[in-house]
Order: structure tokens, then sequence, then C-alpha cells
């Protein structure tokens, strides 16, 4: 993904323009989530538009989102900027993450990005990397003080994901920025099985500690290749686990949920996965 072609002058009046509108970076823990900050991954509603995908996340009970680029597009005008950001302000739905982008050792490339997310109130950007941006994200990072979150894909094609497991991350970060991390996905996790590696999810967030920034929620079938809802009979997930593991990690990121089936109309299962997510956080009090 490529950030357009907006300006730094562009990104900076954009974002002043709109900070009436949205305080920046800021989470709002929900005590029905057992204090965790939970929203969604507006991938979820693909098939809708911006409103669309705002007005079902509203329903849902759910105050922010980590968005992609149909619904905050990063080669967006000021004006068109100022414009979103207001809509999210309307639906009271916060925009505090953006991704999954992808960055190179082209550093102006990267910046572009890096100020798109300052425009937008990001706390972090959900990233593909590739192994030469580092040096890069590193100097980013340290500027914006925006995180990077590095997110596994699972199986690929007939392979698996550069980024595949917390290991693999965890090996190239070590030695960078504290704020370079991942946004671990637990339905890709979970489908590593595929490709014979069993992946315990909760364990690759301990592993993380610190270097958590974000987490995508899901639930997956490996017989059927679908997301299922939380606490489905054919999903794997254990969910307390996860947020036991989160706590033990001491996270304060966000929790995207972020649901792949059914895109037509997600909202039903979603809605299943909210409700039992808040049970599981009651459980865990």
């Amino acid at each position: 993904m490529q950030a357009g072609h907006l300006s730094r002058r562009s990104f900076l009046a954009a974002a002043a323009s709109t900070s009436c509108l949205m305080t920046s970076r800021s989470l709002q823990a929900a005590p029905d989530f057992g204090g965790f900050t939970v929203g969604v991954q507006s991938y979820t509603f693909r098939n809708f538009d911006l409103e669309g995908m705002l007005k079902r996340t509203k329903q849902l009970g759910l105050k922010h989102a980590e968005f992609f680029s149909k619904h905050i597009p990063t080669d967006a005008t000021p004006e068109k900027l100022t414009a979103i950001l207001k809509l999210c302000k309307e639906y009271e739905v916060t925009p505090i993450g953006f991704g999954v982008s992808g960055f190179s050792k082209n550093h102006d490339a990267n910046r572009k990005l890096f100020e798109f997310g300052k425009a937008i109130g990001a706390n972090y950007l959900s990233a593909d990397p590739s192994m030469d941006s580092f040096d890069s994200l590193d100097k980013l990072c340290e500027e914006y003080k925006i995180a990077i979150a590095i997110h596994p894909h699972g199986p690929v094609g007939k392979g698996r994901h550069q980024w595949w497991s917390a290991e693999v991350i965890l090996k190239a970060v070590k030695d960078h920025h504290k704020l370079i991390g991942t946004c671990l996905d637990t339905g890709h996790l979970l489908r590593m099985e595929q490709l014979g590696e069993k992946l315990d999810p909760a364990e690759q967030i301990k592993l993380m500690g610190d270097r958590n920034f974000a987490l995508h929620l899901k639930d997956y079938d490996n017989k059927k290749r679908e997301d299922v809802p939380f606490g489905d009979p054919a999903g794997q997930l254990d969910v307390q686990a996860v947020l036991k593991a989160l706590k033990c990690a001491k996270f304060t990121g966000h929790i995207a949920i972020e649901y792949e089936a059914n895109p037509d109309d997600p909202a039903p299962d979603v809605k299943k996965c909210v409700t039992y997510l808040k049970n599981a956080a009651e459980k865990l009090c």
C-alpha cells in the first residue's frame, strides 16, 4: 500500500484542521471489556462504505476502529480527510490504528504513511514491513511516537507469510526501536496448523510481551477454512486464555475484532463475538 501523493504540509494541515474533531491517539478502556480497549478492524465491513461501516460499528457498541484503506484512503485530500473524521466523530468511532500497510527502505514513502497516521490520530500502524525497512522505521517511530505493529498473515499461497509467528517477528525487531512490535492476528496464527505449525495465540502474546501494540481477534475453523464467531464449536480460540496473556503482558493497546466470513452481513456474527468477549472479560476479573 502506498501513501499516495499527499505532501507533508497537506497532512499537517489536515491534522491541524481536525484537532477539534479527534483527540489524537486517545484510548478509552471499556469497563464491560474488563478494562481492555476493544474495537473493530474495518475490513470486517469491507462490503460497505464508510458510513455503513461506522453505523454498524456503533450498533455493536464499539467506539474504536483500526481502519483499512477503503474506509480511510491514504491518498485522501485534506478536505476529504476532515470530512471523514467528522463523520467518525458523529458516529462516536475513533480511528486508533490503520493497516495493514507495507513498508520498505523508501524513507520518504514510509514518512507519508506516518504523516497519514498522525493526521487521523493513530496510535499504531499495523504493518507488513520488508526486512530492509527497519532503519527507516526506527527513525520514524522515534519522531512520530507511532508504533509499527507487524501483522502475521499465516499461510500465503503454497507457503507461509514472512512474518508468520511471534518468534520470527521478535527475532527481527528485538534490537530495534521499542515501538516496533506486533499486531498479532489470532486467526492467522491458528491457520498455520494447515502447514503443520500449531501455534498457541496466548503463548505468542506472552512471547511478545511489551511489544504487543494491537491484536486482531478472530477465531477460525481450519476444516471449512473460514472465520467463526467466538465460542463456536468448530473454532479453536481460547478467548479467555488470550485475555489472560494480554493481562500478563500489561497490554494497553487495541483489541480489534475482525471477522472475514459473511462479508455481506457480518454484523450478527460480530455481535456474538462482542457478547462472548464481554463474558470472557467478566470471568477474568
